[in-house]
């Protein structure tokens, strides 16, 4: 076990941005490598990519998947524990029965896995000439808003294609969340122009921080990531910004300047219930 540093008593975020290849363990030993890093550099939460132990592409995900808990989630919670941090375990393909899941799951520094995610909104899309993938064709959605809570707040959790609906990130807003963290893994089509665009978009929505973590790039997958993974603000600044190759970014959350933008523009007063809401159907 690696010689800790002395760390933030803060919340500080790290996003590790790692390479994911067809190796399963190699892709787990690799990026644990790399959240020891971040730990050994102060983070005290830490969160991988989506499919952070295997490629991303319908051709894997039956091959990659394992149950809840099981061997990945098992090393994880044993990270998490060695570590003392909040560790979010990107996602992995969920078995479950006859059923494959996007699922992330989160451990808390005692090891305890606080929660259990499932990608509520498929990424079924259709651009001709540039991209047509359909996680439907062996993924089932999820239905079950992901967050949990830490000493520092509450966070709430989506993966991917569920940063494009604004419905689900106010509802985690509603329910007390103060940061956002999306694994993901979008591509070389949507991602130069969407990326960092709904990030920002979710941030400046619910005034909170909004953070996510990509896979890096692999120019010779069949499925290439944009990586670019980026941290934002409530006021929607990027804070925190990393490149396509891989690499780890930091972001220290700043829970005054959130209580100061939402007391500058208090659009959580100003909303009309009277007219429109919200509910969450738990």
């Amino acid at each position: 076990m690696a010689t800790m540093r002395t760390v933030s008593q803060g919340l500080k975020i790290a996003l590790v941005q790692n390479l994911v290849g067809k190796n399963k363990q190699e892709n787990i030993d690799h990026s644990f490598s790399l959240v020891r890093k971040a730990r050994e550099n102060g983070a005290t939460m830490i969160s991988l990519p989506e499919c952070f132990q295997s490629p991303y592409g319908n051709q894997y995900f039956g091959e990659y998947a394992e149950t809840i808990p099981g061997y990945t989630t098992e090393q994880l919670k044993s990270l998490a524990k060695e570590l003392g941090i909040y560790l979010i375990g990107g996602s992995i393909p969920e078995r479950d029965g006859d059923k494959l899941y996007n699922t992330t799951t989160v451990f808390n520094p005692s090891g305890d896995m606080i929660l259990k995610f499932r990608k509520i909104h498929l990424f079924d899309i259709d651009i001709p000439g540039k991209i047509t993938f359909l996680e439907s064709n062996t993924l089932s959605s999820g239905s079950k808003i992901g967050y949990f809570d830490t000493k520092y707040c509450r966070v709430g959790i989506g993966i991917c294609y569920d940063i494009r609906f604004p419905e689900l990130a106010m509802l985690m807003n509603k329910l007390g969340c103060k940061v956002l963290i999306y694994p993901g893994c979008f591509n070389m089509t949507t991602g130069p122009v969407h990326w960092e665009l709904l990030i920002r978009a979710r941030a400046l929505d619910n005034q909170c921080y909004c953070c996510a973590v990509s896979q890096a790039r692999d120019d010779s997958a069949s499925y290439v990531a944009w990586g670019n993974s980026t941290v934002c603000d409530p006021w929607g600044e990027v804070v925190g910004k990393a490149g396509s190759k891989e690499e780890i970014i930091y972001s220290d959350i700043d829970f005054e300047r959130i209580e100061m933008i939402r007391n500058q523009i208090p659009i959580g007063k100003q909303k009309r219930n009277d007219i429109y809401e919200l509910k969450y159907l738990s």
